[in-house]
C-alpha cells in the first residue's frame, strides 16, 4: 500500500477520534475522569500525524537511493529531500495537480514515477523537455544541436555489489552553459547504448538507435531522462519518455546518507544537488 495513503488514513482516523471525543464524548465525562486510552493516544498523535501528513504532501518529501544510476552525483544510501511544489501543487494521495508553478528544466534532478510501473519511484535527471532533440553519439551528448561539453575531472570508483567500478568522471555543461555544471561518470568499456535492451515505447517512432548512440525528438508535455552515471542507468533511452503527470518533485539536498557502517559519509549530509 502506497505510504501517503497509510499516512493520510492514519491522519483521518485519530483526527476523527479526537474529534469525535470533543463533540460528544467529553462532556459525559465526569469531572476528574480519565480520558480512554483511545483518546489519548488520538490528542497525542493526530498533530504529529497531521503535520507530517501536509510537510510530505505540500512540502518536501524524502526519498532514499536504492542504485548507482546517478553515481557520482548520488550515492547509494544518500537520503534526499524532494521538493514537492516547484513545478505546482497536487492534491495528496491522488498526486493530481491543480496549481501550475513551473515547468521541469534541462539539468534539474528529478523523481517521478516509472512509466512502466507507476507504482515505483525513479530519480534521473532532465536532459530534454517537450519539442526538444536529444542526441547522444559516442558518449556525446547534444541537445537541439548543442553540445554539453564534458570536461575531465579526474577518476570516480565504487563498489557494485562484489564488483569494484571506476569510471572517468566528467563534469557536464547543461546546454554549454558553464553555470549549469553537474558530474557524470563514463565507462570507457561500455557501449554507447545496448539496443537490445530497449522497450517497444509510446513514442518509440520518434527516436533513431544504432551502434553509435540514438537520436530522439522529445513529444510536446513529456520529459527524456537519464542517469548521471551514463553506462549503468536504465533511463529514457531504453523505456522511453516521462509525461508530466509522473512528476513527483524536484531533488535539492542531502539530508542523510547511510548504507551500512563501511560506507557512511558525514561529509555529504547538507550538499546541495546539482
Amino acid at each position: 500500500m502506497d505510504f501517503a495513503l497509510i499516512l493520510f488514513v492514519l491522519t483521518l482516523i485519530t483526527g476523527l477520534a479526537w474529534l469525535v471525543d470533543r463533540l460528544f464524548l467529553e462532556a459525559k465525562r465526569g469531572p476528574g475522569a480519565r480520558e480512554p486510552i483511545w483518546v489519548e493516544y488520538a490528542k497525542s498523535f493526530f498533530p504529529v500525524l497531521l503535520v507530517v501528513f501536509l510537510l510530505r504532501s505540500f512540502l518536501a518529501e524524502p526519498f532514499k537511493i536504492p542504485s548507482s544510476s546517478m553515481r557520482p552525483t548520488l550515492e547509494v544510501g544518500d537520503f534526499i529531500l524532494v521538493n514537492k511544489f516547484t513545478y505546482g501543487i497536487r492534491l495528496p494521495v491522488i498526486d493530481r495537480k491543480i496549481i501550475q508553478i513551473n515547468d521541469p528544466q534541462r539539468g534539474d534532478v528529478v523523481v517521478f514515477k516509472y512509466p512502466l510501473n507507476p507504482s515505483q519511484d525513479f530519480i534521473k535527471r532532465v536532459i530534454g523537455v517537450g519539442g526538444d532533440v536529444v542526441e547522444y553519439r559516442d558518449k556525446k551528448l547534444t541537445v537541439n544541436g548543442v553540445p554539453w561539453p564534458q570536461q575531465p575531472d579526474h577518476s570516480y570508483s565504487y563498489l557494485e555489489g562484489l564488483r569494484f567500478e571506476t569510471l572517468r568522471r566528467d563534469t557536464e555543461l547543461t546546454d554549454g552553459n558553464p553555470q549549469k555544471s553537474h558530474t557524470i561518470g563514463i565507462n570507457a568499456d561500455a557501449q554507447v547504448v545496448y539496443t537490445s535492451n530497449v522497450r517497444a515505447f509510446p513514442g518509440h517512432e520518434n527516436c533513431e538507435y544504432n551502434e553509435h548512440g540514438f537520436r530522439c525528438k522529445v513529444p510536446a508535455g513529456e520529459y527524456f531522462m537519464m542517469g548521471d552515471n551514463r553506462d549503468n542507468s536504465d533511463d529514457s533511452r531504453y523505456w522511453g519518455f516521462v509525461p508530466d503527470a509522473n512528476i513527483r518533485g524536484k531533488a535539492f539536498l542531502i539530508w542523510f546518507n547511510w548504507d551500512d557502517l563501511s560506507s557512511f559519509e558525514f561529509k555529504r549530509i547538507g550538499s546541495i544537488i546539482h
